[in-house]
Protein backbone atom coordinates (compact mmCIF):
# COMPACT_ATOMS: atom_id res chain seq x y z
CA UNK A 1 0.00 0.00 0.00
CA UNK A 2 1.48 3.15 -0.77
CA UNK A 3 1.51 6.45 1.02
CA UNK A 4 0.67 9.79 -0.16
CA UNK A 5 2.15 13.26 1.05
CA UNK A 6 -0.68 15.31 2.13
CA UNK A 7 0.10 18.49 0.20
CA UNK A 8 -0.84 21.81 2.40
CA UNK A 9 -1.25 25.36 1.55
CA UNK A 10 -0.29 27.77 3.53
CA UNK A 11 -1.98 31.52 3.53
CA UNK A 12 -1.46 34.44 6.01
CA UNK A 13 -0.32 32.33 9.38
CA UNK A 14 -3.45 29.67 8.67
CA UNK A 15 -2.95 25.89 6.91
CA UNK A 16 -5.68 24.36 4.41
CA UNK A 17 -5.25 21.30 3.44
CA UNK A 18 -5.42 20.95 -0.41
CA UNK A 19 -7.41 17.06 -0.05
CA UNK A 20 -10.53 17.17 0.30
CA UNK A 21 -11.94 15.07 3.12
CA UNK A 22 -13.47 11.61 2.96
CA UNK A 23 -17.65 11.67 3.98
CA UNK A 24 -17.81 11.62 7.22
CA UNK A 25 -14.06 12.41 8.03
CA UNK A 26 -13.34 15.87 9.88
CA UNK A 27 -11.20 18.30 8.41
CA UNK A 28 -9.25 20.80 10.66
CA UNK A 29 -7.33 24.63 10.52
CA UNK A 30 -4.13 25.02 11.77
CA UNK A 31 -2.79 28.23 13.25
CA UNK A 32 0.91 29.54 13.58
CA UNK A 33 2.23 29.83 17.10
CA UNK A 34 2.53 33.24 16.68
CA UNK A 35 -1.26 34.27 16.00
CA UNK A 36 -2.30 33.12 19.44
CA UNK A 37 -1.42 36.14 21.16
CA UNK A 38 -4.24 35.93 23.65
CA UNK A 39 -3.52 38.09 26.85
CA UNK A 40 -5.49 41.18 27.76
CA UNK A 41 -3.74 44.04 26.22
CA UNK A 42 -2.78 47.08 28.21
CA UNK A 43 -1.90 50.27 25.99
CA UNK A 44 -0.53 53.39 26.88
CA UNK A 45 -2.16 56.33 25.00
CA UNK A 46 -0.38 59.79 24.63
CA UNK A 47 -2.48 61.82 27.46
CA UNK A 48 -1.43 59.09 30.36
CA UNK A 49 -4.37 57.21 30.44
CA UNK A 50 -4.08 53.18 29.42
CA UNK A 51 -6.53 51.77 26.89
CA UNK A 52 -6.92 47.89 27.71
CA UNK A 53 -8.27 45.50 25.08
CA UNK A 54 -10.21 42.56 26.49
CA UNK A 55 -11.10 40.89 22.92
CA UNK A 56 -14.95 39.19 22.75
CA UNK A 57 -17.09 39.14 25.47
CA UNK A 58 -20.70 38.23 25.26
CA UNK A 59 -23.92 40.33 26.47
CA UNK A 60 -25.58 39.47 29.54
CA UNK A 61 -22.40 37.71 30.93
CA UNK A 62 -20.13 38.64 33.95
CA UNK A 63 -16.66 38.47 33.22
CA UNK A 64 -13.41 39.06 35.94
CA UNK A 65 -10.68 40.95 34.35
CA UNK A 66 -7.30 40.74 34.93
CA UNK A 67 -4.27 42.70 34.15
CA UNK A 68 -0.94 44.40 35.12
CA UNK A 69 -0.58 47.97 34.80
CA UNK A 70 2.59 49.40 34.20
CA UNK A 71 4.20 51.77 37.13
CA UNK A 72 3.15 55.28 37.02
CA UNK A 73 5.42 57.54 39.02
CA UNK A 74 2.72 60.22 39.18
CA UNK A 75 0.13 57.89 41.37
CA UNK A 76 3.25 56.51 44.06
CA UNK A 77 2.59 53.79 46.11
CA UNK A 78 -0.83 54.03 47.15
CA UNK A 79 -3.04 53.85 44.66
CA UNK A 80 -6.98 53.63 45.45
CA UNK A 81 -9.42 53.59 43.06
CA UNK A 82 -12.26 56.22 42.46
CA UNK A 83 -15.19 56.50 45.13
CA UNK A 84 -17.95 56.11 42.70
CA UNK A 85 -17.67 53.18 40.03
CA UNK A 86 -19.60 53.23 36.82
CA UNK A 87 -22.53 50.92 36.18
CA UNK A 88 -20.75 48.03 34.03
CA UNK A 89 -17.16 48.15 34.97
CA UNK A 90 -15.97 48.56 38.65
CA UNK A 91 -12.65 47.91 40.42
CA UNK A 92 -12.29 44.90 42.77
CA UNK A 93 -8.80 44.67 44.20
CA UNK A 94 -5.51 46.48 43.46
CA UNK A 95 -2.26 44.87 44.40
CA UNK A 96 1.35 45.52 43.71
CA UNK A 97 2.37 43.11 40.43
CA UNK A 98 5.38 40.82 41.33
CA UNK A 99 6.99 42.33 38.05
CA UNK A 100 6.43 45.78 38.80
CA UNK A 101 3.62 47.65 38.66
CA UNK A 102 0.07 47.22 39.59
CA UNK A 103 -2.18 44.00 39.04
CA UNK A 104 -6.02 45.49 38.71
CA UNK A 105 -8.56 43.22 39.01
CA UNK A 106 -12.40 44.03 38.01
CA UNK A 107 -15.36 43.36 37.05
CA UNK A 108 -17.71 43.69 33.94
CA UNK A 109 -20.99 43.41 32.85
CA UNK A 110 -21.67 43.74 28.90
CA UNK A 111 -24.27 45.02 29.02
CA UNK A 112 -25.22 45.56 25.07
CA UNK A 113 -23.88 44.55 21.81
CA UNK A 114 -21.12 46.15 19.98
CA UNK A 115 -17.57 47.64 20.17
CA UNK A 116 -17.35 49.38 23.85
CA UNK A 117 -15.50 51.26 26.48
CA UNK A 118 -15.81 51.80 29.78
CA UNK A 119 -14.03 54.19 32.16
CA UNK A 120 -12.70 53.62 35.92
CA UNK A 121 -10.29 55.48 37.61
CA UNK A 122 -6.74 55.21 39.67
CA UNK A 123 -6.35 57.84 42.61
CA UNK A 124 -2.87 58.40 44.18
CA UNK A 125 -3.59 58.78 47.91
CA UNK A 126 -0.70 61.18 48.81
CA UNK A 127 -1.47 63.54 45.73
CA UNK A 128 -4.50 64.97 45.18
CA UNK A 129 -4.10 65.96 41.82
CA UNK A 130 -2.82 62.28 40.60
CA UNK A 131 -5.28 60.21 38.67
CA UNK A 132 -4.80 57.58 35.70
CA UNK A 133 -7.82 56.70 33.37
CA UNK A 134 -8.04 53.30 32.31
CA UNK A 135 -10.36 52.78 29.09
CA UNK A 136 -11.63 49.01 28.98
CA UNK A 137 -12.43 48.30 25.11
CA UNK A 138 -14.56 45.33 24.71
CA UNK A 139 -15.96 43.39 21.31
CA UNK A 140 -19.87 42.34 22.58
CA UNK A 141 -21.61 40.25 20.87
CA UNK A 142 -25.09 39.10 21.22
CA UNK A 143 -25.76 36.06 23.45
CA UNK A 144 -27.28 33.90 20.68
CA UNK A 145 -23.86 34.15 18.16
CA UNK A 146 -21.61 31.56 20.05
CA UNK A 147 -18.99 31.69 22.44
CA UNK A 148 -16.32 33.60 22.64
CA UNK A 149 -12.38 32.54 23.15
CA UNK A 150 -11.54 34.36 26.13
CA UNK A 151 -8.52 35.74 26.63
CA UNK A 152 -5.59 35.01 29.25
CA UNK A 153 -6.87 37.51 31.96
CA UNK A 154 -10.86 37.18 30.97
CA UNK A 155 -13.16 34.64 32.75
CA UNK A 156 -16.99 34.41 32.67
CA UNK A 157 -18.11 35.12 36.16
CA UNK A 158 -21.63 35.01 35.85
CA UNK A 159 -25.00 34.99 33.68
CA UNK A 160 -27.58 37.62 33.89
CA UNK A 161 -30.91 36.35 33.56
CA UNK A 162 -33.00 38.00 30.85
CA UNK A 163 -36.79 38.56 31.51
CA UNK A 164 -38.69 37.54 28.94
CA UNK A 165 -41.92 38.56 28.99
CA UNK A 166 -43.35 35.19 27.30
CA UNK A 167 -42.12 33.21 30.26
CA UNK A 168 -44.53 35.04 32.61
CA UNK A 169 -47.92 33.02 34.10
CA UNK A 170 -49.95 36.21 34.64
CA UNK A 171 -52.97 36.38 32.73
CA UNK A 172 -53.59 40.13 32.86
CA UNK A 173 -56.57 41.95 33.85
CA UNK A 174 -60.04 40.31 33.57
Amino acid sequence: MATAKKACVKVGGVHFSEDHPAAGATSHVHFDEKLHDSVVMVIPEDDGSFMVKVGFLKTQHRYEIVFTLPEVPALGQNVCKAPVPGPHLRITNIAPASEGGLKITCEYMAHQEGVLCEEVLLLSETDDNACVRIKVHARVMDRHHGTPMLLEGVRCIGVELEYDSEQSDWQGFD
